[in-house]
């Protein structure tokens, strides 16, 4: 006779609404788990594309219900029990319970924290002029000022920031962007290739100010000032700050979990205490591909790590590896990034730089460690395979165009050895 498994009956409890938080809740009913699962954010709106905030949504081409991850029935169907615009304010390890604000507790006998994180903010005044933006309401009341004719400053050159910037470029505000680096995304993308995207935003429009180190973001009747250390001003309508984040920690340091960097996790993303696991933009991951520990900060791989969560969390478990990948609509024109690309890599491109049609790829100490492409998404995947992969290809193969990546990346064709 076949043994007949014993249902699982454990509680799930994950805290965090966003993509990995619900992909997680998702994840865990298409594996087969039969338990309860109870996932609860702090904001008071169902799932949805957090990137969108930025781009469609702040530019009034999306509505809300269209970037909501499921339809509001989807969550009972799936017998998930959501619970939105409630926050947990702590962890007892002990007892597998946590705590929300409103004084009830909930047990659990799995705990996963899909926090996220929060933005980096200035030390200054607060303001309805100054934005940050991290949810629906921060974009509500970012757009409500964002109109026609309007000037922006943008704090910060980084993915929001440009994004934001080309958004209100698009809705015909004038905008200046203030960067500390000497150029933007340089965080993302290889110097080359941060010098087209800002070439990109200059021809559109956008008046890009690098080197500032920001001393003070003021606030007046008419406007907001903003005044670097070596006595540069600038003036505008308001302000959006896009200074980066800070992984939301401080919850599961309270509770004795270890963090660095993040909420530290194994390849399995187990945290430091059983039974409690850590995913998305909060979890620092060791990187199986180039060693080290490694807290990705992008759509996908929330999405990769609550699969794999999952997996982890029914007994399929696998250890963790993949190779991150992001994209951004800026100006008309889709970036896509794959991999790990650095500021010393050396890099092999494919195409034209000067007509924003190109795939550059990065490698590091004769491996490909990295891509970044504009308009070539197949490129992009390919480049992820090929990472994944580590073969041992010539420089001269890659750069030669000829030679289709995706053919390369599926082993049909033959590269010959460095």
């Amino acid at each position: 006779m076949t043994a007949v498994s014993e249902p699982d009956t454990r509680t799930v409890v994950i805290v965090g609404t966003g993509i990995a938080g619900s992909g997680a809740a998702q994840a865990l009913r298409k594996e087969g788990f039969g338990g309860s699962i109870i996932l609860i954010g702090s904001e008071p709106e169902e799932p949805y594309r957090r990137p969108a905030l930025s781009k469609e949504l702040l530019s009034g081409k999306a509505s809300i219900d269209r970037v909501r991850l499921r339809p509001s029935t989807f969550w009972t169907e799936q017998g998930i029990d959501l619970r939105i615009g409630e926050t947990v304010t702590g962890i007892d390890t002990d007892s597998h319970t946590v705590h929300l604000a409103e004084g009830d507790s909930v047990p659990y006998d799995v705990l996963i924290l899909a926090t996220g994180g929060r933005s980096r903010r200035l030390a200054a005044e607060d303001s309805e002029r100054v934005h940050y933006l991290r949810d629906i309401a921060d974009m509500r009341r970012l757009q409500s000022q964002l109109i026609k004719g309007s000037s922006l400053l943008v704090v910060g050159g980084g993915l929001i920031g440009s994004e934001v910037a080309s958004t209100a470029r698009d809705l015909g505000c004038s905008v200046q962007v203030l960067e500390a680096q000497p150029l933007p995304l340089s965080r993302l993308l290889p110097p080359s290739i941060a010098e087209k995207i800002a070439a990109l935003h200059a021809s559109a429009g956008v008046a890009l100010q690098t080197g500032v180190d920001l001393e003070t973001l003021t606030t007046g009747a008419d406007g907001v000032t903003a005044r670097a250390r070596d006595g540069r001003e600038w003036t505008a309508d308001l302000a959006v700050v896009a200074i980066g984040s800070l992984p939301d920690t401080d919850m599961a340091a309270a509770a004795g979990i270890a963090v660095d960097n993040g909420i530290s996790v194994d390849r399995y993303l187990r945290t430091s205490v059983i039974d409690v696991y850590a995913i998305g933009d909060v979890a620092n991951v060791p990187n199986g591909f180039l060693g080290g520990m490694h807290r990705g900060e992008h759509w996908n791989t929330a999405q990769d790590h609550a699969v794999a969560v999952a997996k982890t969390i029914v007994g399929k478990e696998e250890p963790f590896e993949s190779v991150p990948w992001s994209w951004s609509n800026q100006f008309g024109r889709n970036i896509q990034v794959a991999g790990w690309p650095g500021a010393d890599d050396t890099v092999i491109v494919r195409g034209d730089l000067d007509s924003y049609d190109f795939t550059a790829i990065c490698m590091r100490d004769g491996n490909i460690v990295g891509a970044v492409s504009v308009g070539r998404p197949k490129d992009i995947r390919a480049v992820r395979t090929l990472i994944e992969r580590s073969p041992d290809i010539s420089v001269d193969v890659l750069a030669d165009s000829n030679r289709d990546l995706t053919e390369l990346a599926a082993g049909l064709v033959a590269s010959p050895v460095l």
